[in-house]
């Protein structure tokens, strides 16, 4: 595969984050929310999830689903490139692929934002204004590091020599929607957290993805995973105890 491919995977990656810091809402206006309330951001003409409608939200979670999750895939993609050995591999089919299943994320995790907002527990910026909700959603992040299905869709984004060998046949698209899905069961909790750590706050986007990208190395992640669930668990102890 040509290095062009490489390039435009990388131009992918570095174009949705130049997107994401422009639509990032400055710290001072989010200070000057939490003091003068929503309709100083309104007053700003800030689009709000009301406002900006069902579409623009699913862009916004599309833009930091490719900004995150495709850096976490890079290894991935390289053994699969390396296995063709010519241009029959079509790794612009498996980035597809895999991107389709986060587009899926985007339009449930949108869904998702315009519910919580409405119900009052989200602010116009996406940030859970419940003590209850960052409690859940860190206990459940916590809690799903030891859980079976984690072991086991880490355990193939670790491999991803033996994960495209079994299933080779299957053609770049379908592998790419099958290591999507993979990412996704060893991801979906952590990007849940942009509820608590703020939906386009650079800063939570920026150490999620490390996290991520640390977490599917095989010889590092093994050292990584539990211990985080342990912080997490302990975070959503102490945003318990200190919201009752």
């Amino acid at each position: 595969m040509g290095g062009v491919h490489w390039l435009a995977l990388f131009g992918l990656i570095l174009g949705a984050w130049g997107a994401l810091y422009a639509m990032a809402l400055p710290a001072e206006l989010r200070e000057g929310a939490a003091i003068y309330g929503d309709g100083f951001l309104q007053g700003l003409c800030i689009v709000t999830p009301d406002a900006a409608g069902f579409g623009r939200i699913t862009v916004m979670w599309a833009l930091m689903s490719a900004a995150m999750m495709a850096p976490t895939a890079l290894p991935a993609f390289a053994t699969y490139e390396d296995l063709g050995h010519s241009a029959e591999t079509r790794l612009g089919a498996l980035v597809a692929g895999y991107l389709g299943v986060w587009i899926g994320f985007s339009l449930l995790a949108a869904a998702a934002q315009m519910a919580l907002f409405r119900a009052g527990l989200l602010t116009p910026l996406g940030d859970s204004r419940s003590g209850l909700l960052s409690a859940g959603l860190l206990a459940v992040a916590g809690a799903y590091q030891f859980s079976p299905m984690k072991e086991a869709c880490l355990s193939r984004c670790r491999r991803p020599l033996a994960f495209f060998i079994a299933h080779w046949e299957a053609g770049p698209l379908r592998n790419g929607v099958r290591l999507g899905l993979v990412c996704l069961g060893c991801c979906w909790a952590l990007m849940a957290l942009a509820f608590v750590g703020g939906v386009m706050n650079l800063a939570f986007m920026g150490l999620a993805t490390v996290i991520m990208v640390l977490e599917k190395l095989p010889d590092l992640g093994r050292y990584l995973t539990h211990p985080l669930g342990v912080v997490l668990l302990a975070a959503s102890a102490w945003v318990l105890l200190t919201t009752i």
